[in-house]
């Protein structure tokens, strides 16, 4: 069974720096497109970054100027990193994955992580 999981949120003070990982574990051939989405209180979710295999990546217009998505292919592990952060980051932020190959020739599709809670507060 393929399953995402996130690390790395916390509370932190305005300015810092977070780095959030996404672990996809289970019995893995590939992993197509990561993502990282978060979803804020009293909002909708909303895209933060996603990256390819090939390492192309796509940000939302916000995002570009702090953030830094990047993956590990061989360790099926996505990152990303936050800078000077804001209270208006503060959310959950959750791991995607558009299609992930099992090792028996399945294809699970649109998987999620059950996200990890950042805090950005004075």
């Amino acid at each position: 069974q393929v399953q995402l999981v996130e690390s790395g949120g916390a509370s932190v003070h305005p300015g810092a720096s977070l780095n959030l990982s996404c672990v996809v574990s289970g019995d893995i051939f590939a992993v197509g497109i990561m993502g990282w989405y978060r979803h804020a209180p009293g909002k909708e979710r909303e895209l933060v970054a996603t990256i390819r295999r090939g390492g192309t990546t796509n940000y939302a217009d916000s995002m570009k100027d702090r953030f830094t998505i990047s993956r590990d292919t061989s360790k099926n592990t996505a990152y990303l990193q936050m800078n000077d952060l804001k209270p208006e980051n503060t959310a959950v932020y959750y791991c995607n994955t558009d299609t992930v190959r099992v090792k028996d020739g399945d294809v699970d599709y649109n998987q999620w992580g059950r996200g990890t809670q950042v805090t950005v507060s004075a």
